[in-house]
């Protein structure tokens, strides 16, 4: 192998460990003037000069790709490249199966790569030479967004994937999706979801009743406050769907959407997400109010008192 230490302001080559790249390169002093491009295949790094261009024909089996850039060039600069040396040639034969180990995965319309995550090697030192390999080939066809997703039972590949240069995207119960941005320019990766989306329903019956809980946990616990049946939408459902669902869950009261009325926007809230709140109007379907015992401490429905008829008292009742 080849172990190579860099110049921690500009990347140049300052000194080579191995004496077979030497015998290459001439000496030590034209390894240091070697620049700008790298010829290298997974765990072997060697580099081009213009004072031993016969390199490039001498390293047989060797694939030139783009100079490291980025947070790769920051790692090298701490003067070791990877892998350790122990200054042995590698054969033809171990040099052809590491050209084969890129991984597997598809091309998206933006000029990325979406790894396929159903063939990723279980081991973790299998999984960073794949992902070394990898990276080498698609900066070599100057590919922009990797996308990396790691189902929970691959948790233990995470710190081979951060360690390339991979940083956390968003997280889902079962997986941890990493992204990668290799060109020098700003990363153009779609961010992470940035709201949540939540309803509020405004059961009004025939009778100009609305539908009324008090929350058994929350801000407003224990403090007396009615308010209409509120909720967040679940991921790839509706808005009025939700609106029907949060009412059927708080009250077990049966409902039909009309009309969003309305919506408002706030932004730091839970996560640091910014919220999207819809408020609707639903008409009731039934009439029986079972309390979701685990939420809500008491539902009822109340007499609207609009404006024009504010002098009317308010009654309240336990069913439409």
């Amino acid at each position: 192998m080849v172990c190579i230490s860099f110049c921690n302001r500009c990347s140049r080559i300052i000194a080579v460990s191995s004496r077979w790249f030497e015998s290459l390169a001439g000496s030590r002093a034209a390894a240091g003037r070697i620049s700008y491009s790298v010829i290298r295949v997974s765990r072997i790094s060697a580099w081009s000069s213009k004072s031993a261009g016969h390199l490039q024909t001498n390293a047989s089996g060797f694939r030139q790709v783009l100079r490291m850039d980025g947070d790769t060039s920051k790692d090298l600069s701490t003067g070791v490249a990877l892998p350790p040396p122990d200054d042995e040639f590698v054969s033809e034969k171990e040099l052809e199966s590491w050209t084969n180990t890129i991984l597997p995965g598809q091309y998206d319309s933006y000029e990325g790569v979406i790894i396929d995550h159903r063939s990723l090697p279980s081991d973790a030192s299998v999984f960073k030479k794949y992902l070394i390999a990898s990276i080498a080939q698609w900066k070599k066809e100057r590919k922009h967004g990797i996308w990396l997703k790691l189902p929970i039972e691959n948790v233990k590949l995470v710190e081979a994937a951060v360690a390339a240069g991979f940083g956390y995207h968003h997280a889902e119960p079962a997986y941890l999706m990493l992204t990668l941005w290799l060109p020098d320019g700003p990363c153009t990766l779609p961010p992470n979801a940035s709201h949540q989306v939540g309803v509020g329903a405004f059961v009004l019956n025939d009778k100009n009743e609305i539908l009324a809980v008090q929350e058994k946990n929350g801000p407003l616990k224990g403090t007396g406050v009615w308010k209409m049946p509120t909720g967040l939408t679940n991921q790839g459902e509706d808005i009025f769907d939700g609106a029907i669902r949060e009412v059927k869950e708080e009250t077990g009261v049966d409902a039909r959407f009309v009309e969003v009325v309305g919506f408002r926007q706030g932004h730091q809230c839970q996560f640091d997400k910014s919220d999207l709140f819809f408020l609707c109007i639903l008409r009731p379907t039934s009439t029986e109010i079972v309390a979701q015992e685990s939420e809500i401490a008491a539902a009822k429905v109340c007499q609207v008192l609009w404006p024009t008829i504010s002098n009317n008292s308010n009654t309240t009742r336990k069913s439409f």
